[in-house]
């Protein structure tokens, strides 16, 4: 499935739900459903800066594809971090820096999230674009 195909889902699977609560409920239990982290990534390294709830996040590359794996501290947050691997989670570098995330938008996640909250989704999606470049730099050369 295409990055964008993937989104789709994701927009018509929160556009079933009116209220926020169950909107909230959905991000949990995606939360609830992300395999843990093992503890070994759950380093300084991984610690995304800009979060105000702990979150670890862990790329490898296989077979020119990104694999994310990530765990929060925070349910609501490991919800978003769940969904945002959901999507980007193997597939190329260049798929990944080129990605419009507009899910984010259209589920209406950045406009019922705190301030904080919004500055540590802008964190992670940061973190995952720099991974890609990252991986871009080190095996196109």
């Amino acid at each position: 499935m295409t990055i964008n195909e993937i989104q789709d889902e994701i927009i018509e699977e929160f556009s079933f739900l009116d209220d926020w609560m169950d909107k909230y409920a959905l991000l949990i239990e995606l939360g609830n459903a992300l395999p843990p982290l093992d503890e070994k990534y759950k380093n300084t390294n991984n610690l995304i800066e800009g979060c105000q709830s702990r979150v670890w996040l862990q790329a490898n590359y296989e077979d020119g594809k990104i694999i994310f794996q990530a765990e929060s501290d925070a349910v609501i947050v490991k919800g978003i971090v769940s969904l945002l691997i959901k999507v980007l989670s193997g597939h190329t570098p260049d798929e990944i820096l080129n990605a419009d995330l507009y899910f984010i938008d259209a589920i209406g996640l950045k406009e019922h999230l705190s301030p904080t909250r919004s500055n540590g989704l802008l964190a992670m999606v940061k973190q995952m674009k720099l991974y890609a470049m990252a991986f871009k730099a080190k095996y196109s050369s």
